[in-house]
């Protein structure tokens, strides 16, 4: 049981009026972010190393990381999505990197949205 108290309308409300303030480029570059972060994790890219290395879940979190990106890009400008993409770039030759089993060109995390992958 937690005792932190449920979180009253008036608290909902002023998250609400926060998030309405927050402009939707900043939001979706946020999430870009937290996604990659989440996948060097799964890839097992971060000081603790294989720890918490998983590719099953590094796959997922990199093809939704693509579609974001691949859906966003001409809303979100150069300037921002130009370094995610080569974040993203770095994750998919990671992942080619960490596979024990190749995957065919165009058929690794996040490839059908931006093409094949090579080191």
């Amino acid at each position: 049981m937690s005792d932190t108290p449920p979180e009253s309308p008036a608290d909902f409300d002023a998250m609400a009026r926060d998030i309405a303030e927050v402009p939707a480029v900043e939001v979706i570059v946020t999430v870009a972010v937290n996604l990659m972060s989440a996948a060097a994790v799964k890839l097992g890219l971060t000081e603790e190393g294989d720890k918490y290395k998983d590719l099953d879940e590094a796959r997922k979190l990199v093809t939704a990381l693509a579609g974001l990106l691949e859906a966003s890009a001409t809303e979100i400008s150069s300037f921002h999505a130009a370094p995610l993409r080569d974040g993203l770039k770095s994750l998919q030759l990671a992942f080619r990197e960490a596979s024990l089993v190749a995957d065919e060109p165009g058929q690794g995390p996040g490839e059908k949205y931006t093409g094949p992958i090579y080191g």
